[in-house]
């Protein structure tokens, strides 16, 4: 079992940045028998937990299925334990016990940015202004600047969506779920993986099976951008990819926001584009920034987007950016699409 082969450091409670071993009889009780459901995610489902303490809430993260779930536990305590950063939810402890596999993670209070984004007629949920949504562009951005840059090995996230980015009390970001995270040794260029992320958030390189760059990364996040502005789903529908054929990429190409998107960003219409909730109040100037950048970090070539320090740099308006070129790929969609219906 994978557990027996767990570094001493995870196994021994109270080493190596306060990692705890928990016993699953613990969780049970802290959770008062994974009552209060936090929410589902790929590989299981969060709960609400208070710890012996009876002043710590935690999130538990239940996972399911021994074979995926198990790669999971090991992806998230290999990474988030061993990374500590304030720009990524602490993992305060791990459960291991027979088929048991939980993780313990920090209680965000604001819950996950789908919700106050797609979610906003919940009487529980609090839209998010403009400066805040700007907050949490640049906190996720720095995070992931700070996995690709600043850790001893390139760390690829390969699930940027907004499930995974949990909100404080005070609404700053926080990057979670590293369960199908990459490493890439800092003398290598890509990394092979089996994995894949979220449909809607996965880049057009990816879907052929070569190696992955953290360039994957940047494509979610430009998709993230998109509907941090809009406050609406990237398309309608959960959005059918096929790994052989780009033509059946996209469905209602005419509904696909990322074609609208820089679409009216070329024709100088961005305020459209911008989430109605807010009634207008929002700064045009960064608004039409942050569309150039989103547009530039889901072009189709992995090379003419940008890296996360050049997002950062930009974001903080400290490096101008120029006009994205159209999406080939979207163009050319269009384009038939256009011609279908002009039929």
């Amino acid at each position: 079992m994978w557990c027996g082969l767990l570094p001493l450091y995870y196994v021994n409670q109270g080493s190596v940045g306060g990692i705890i071993a928990f016993k699953y009889t613990d969780l049970v009780r802290a959770t008062k028998n994974f009552y209060e459901k936090l929410g589902v995610g790929c590989f299981g489902s969060v709960y609400k937990g208070v710890l012996s303490d009876s002043k710590t809430i935690v999130a538990v993260k239940r996972l399911d299925g021994a074979h995926q779930g198990e790669k999971q536990f090991r992806a998230e305590v290999s990474s988030v334990g061993l990374i500590q950063c304030i720009k990524l939810v602490k993992l305060i402890g791990f459960c291991c016990a027979g088929d048991h596999r939980l993780l313990v993670y920090e209680h965000m209070l604001n819950g996950s940015l789908d919700g106050h984004l797609f979610k906003k007629s919940n009487a529980n949920i609090v839209v998010l202004n403009w400066n805040i949504r700007c907050q949490i562009a640049l906190g996720v951005a720095r995070g992931l600047c700070y996995l690709h840059q600043g850790c001893r090995e390139c760390i690829i996230h390969c699930d940027i969506k907004p499930e995974n980015i949990l909100l404080d009390e005070s609404f700053f970001p926080k990057i979670a779920d590293f369960g199908l995270a990459a490493f890439m040794g800092r003398d290598f260029s890509r990394v092979m993986t089996t994995f894949r992320g979220t449909a809607g958030y996965l880049a057009p390189e990816w879907l052929t099976g070569v190696a992955i760059t953290p360039k994957i990364d940047v494509y979610g996040f430009g998709m993230v951008l998109l509907e941090i502005i809009s406050g609406r789903r990237n398309s309608p529908i959960e959005i059918p990819y096929n790994t052989r054929s780009s033509s059946t990429r996209y469905q209602n190409v005419e509904e696909y926001f990322p074609v609208q998107a820089i679409s009216k960003l070329h024709g100088g219409d961005v305020k459209s584009l911008v989430d109605p909730w807010l009634d207008g109040d929002f700064n045009l100037e960064e608004a039409e920034r942050i569309c150039k950048v989103a547009c530039w970090c889901i072009q189709d070539n992995e090379f003419d987007r940008p890296t996360m320090g050049e997002v950062v740099r930009i974001l903080e308006g400290l490096q101008e950016i120029n006009m994205p070129p159209m999406l080939r790929l979207l163009a050319a969609l269009t384009e038939q699409f256009g011609a279908v219906t002009s039929v």
